[in-house]
């Protein structure tokens, strides 16, 4: 099991006097394919689902809780889907997970019967689950380890364009033109990028080999340099479950081109965020990224609690999105750059992890929350909540690392240690 060892990278060049290695290949174009049509299947129908939900009949609890059933049946798959990829390979495992996101959005059009809601989303979930650890595993073997930054921020532009479209896409076209247009759109989206799958390098390529054991998730779960980032990942992940589920709801029914809005500014304002943080990275590390990008995000949840003020809703979406950005990419560089490419199964199932266990978790608990305090004091709250998180998971490692420097200092060198410097 490799997961605890590091890998040091030159982050400048490949070489003295040579060329930085070529981030766009063949095989990464390819696998661009699938990213694409995975992004825009999910994100048509993740602000949407919870209108169709309502639309049907359910509360605004019960809404809220088709996002939950979304995450946290991705947060059971994700323990698994490293297993699958050892036994039948990150091609086949990308395959099924098209299929698993793809055909229950046909299925929607159905019916809007509350179950079978939720059925789709509880199978989409899973669907999603497989196609983020196999498909993040493969990805990041395909790019070299001096850009990683760089490149995992190139990964989420381009998936990052269709969720800035499909987001704000699916609302307007569900308030314009039905649910079943939105539904075809996201199913088709997923199923045409089965076409990319027979040219996406094979098993012997497959990233995450050893720690595609079930104990290799486990490891990362008890290593701290892996846990926390993943513990300030999963603080805004948290947040965006609620924005992506509840913005659309907080406004009313006459300002439904506001939510769109707001859905669209969100996700581009992460890509920006993402981006910055991959080139500033790659020269100097992500670790200081992690507290100024959780904090931006808190300021972003608090403009929302002015919810009947369209603007400072549009504009707390954006901050709130770049802030997000900058944490994604920090947390998910810093958790490659921890493991060996044996790990990168186990790592992506993590980040993972955090990802959608942070957003299932905030839709269901902010569904509670709001039905005792309003939409205003609820996004409040949320801010604080992350406010409050960046200072363990974040602050506080730093004070104490600070701290032991300087006894050791005091001590003349005598039994010091040295501090890992990138978190």
């Amino acid at each position: 099991m490799t997961t605890t060892e590091a890998i040091t990278t030159d982050r400048s060049s490949d070489g003295p006097g040579q060329a930085p290695a070529r981030l766009i290949t063949r095989p990464l174009l390819v696998r661009f394919v699938s990213v694409v049509g995975t992004a825009a299947s999910f994100y048509l129908l993740l602000s949407t689902v919870p209108l169709y939900a309502r639309s049907a009949g359910a509360s605004t609890g019960t809404a809220g809780l088709t996002t939950t059933a979304l995450t946290l049946s991705s947060v059971a798959a994700y323990l698994f889907t490293p297993r699958l990829m050892a036994r039948y390979g990150s091609r086949l495992a990308l395959a099924a997970g098209l299929l698993a996101l793809g055909l229950p959005a046909l299925a929607l059009a159905v019916s809007a019967n509350i179950a079978l809601i939720m059925a789709a989303c509880v199978v989409r979930g899973v669907g999603f689950a497989v196609l983020c650890v196999a498909g993040g595993a493969l990805t990041v073997s395909l790019i070299p380890p001096q850009r990683r930054g760089e490149g995992l921020a190139l990964v989420g532009i381009v998936s990052g364009l269709p969720s800035v479209a499909a987001l704000p896409l699916g609302v307007w076209l569900a308030g314009h033109v039905g649910y079943r247009p939105v539904f075809a759109a996201g199913g088709v989206a997923a199923l045409a990028g089965l076409a990319s799958v027979p040219w996406l390098p094979g098993s012997r390529r497959q990233a995450g080999g050893s720690a595609a054991r079930a104990d290799g998730i486990v490891a990362t779960l008890r290593n701290p340099a892996l846990v926390r980032p993943a513990a300030a990942f999963s603080a805004t992940t948290m947040a965006v479950g609620i924005v992506v589920t509840f913005v659309p709801l907080a406004v009313t029914r006459t300002e439904a081109d506001v939510a769109a809005l707001a859905l669209l500014v969100q996700p581009a304002a992460a890509i920006a965020g993402r981006w910055l943080a991959g080139r500033y990275g790659d020269r100097r590390g992500s670790a200081a990224l992690l507290a100024p990008g959780v904090l931006t995000a808190a300021a972003g949840v608090l403009a929302l609690s002015l919810a009947a003020i369209p603007a400072v809703v549009i504009a707390g979406a954006g901050v709130f999105g770049l802030g997000f950005g900058v944490t994604q990419n920090a947390t998910q560089t810093l958790m490659y750059n921890r493991v060996t490419e044996s790990g990168y199964g186990a790592v992506s199932a993590m980040w993972n992890l955090a990802y959608d266990g942070g957003m299932g978790l905030g839709a269901a608990g902010f569904g509670v929350l709001v039905v005792y305090t309003g939409y205003p004091v609820a996004f409040a709250l949320t801010a604080a909540l992350l406010l409050t998180a960046v200072l363990p998971t974040v602050l506080l490692p730093a004070v104490l690392a600070a701290a032991g420097r300087g006894r050791g200092r005091r001590m003349r060198g005598a039994g010091a240690g040295t501090t890992d410097r990138s978190g």
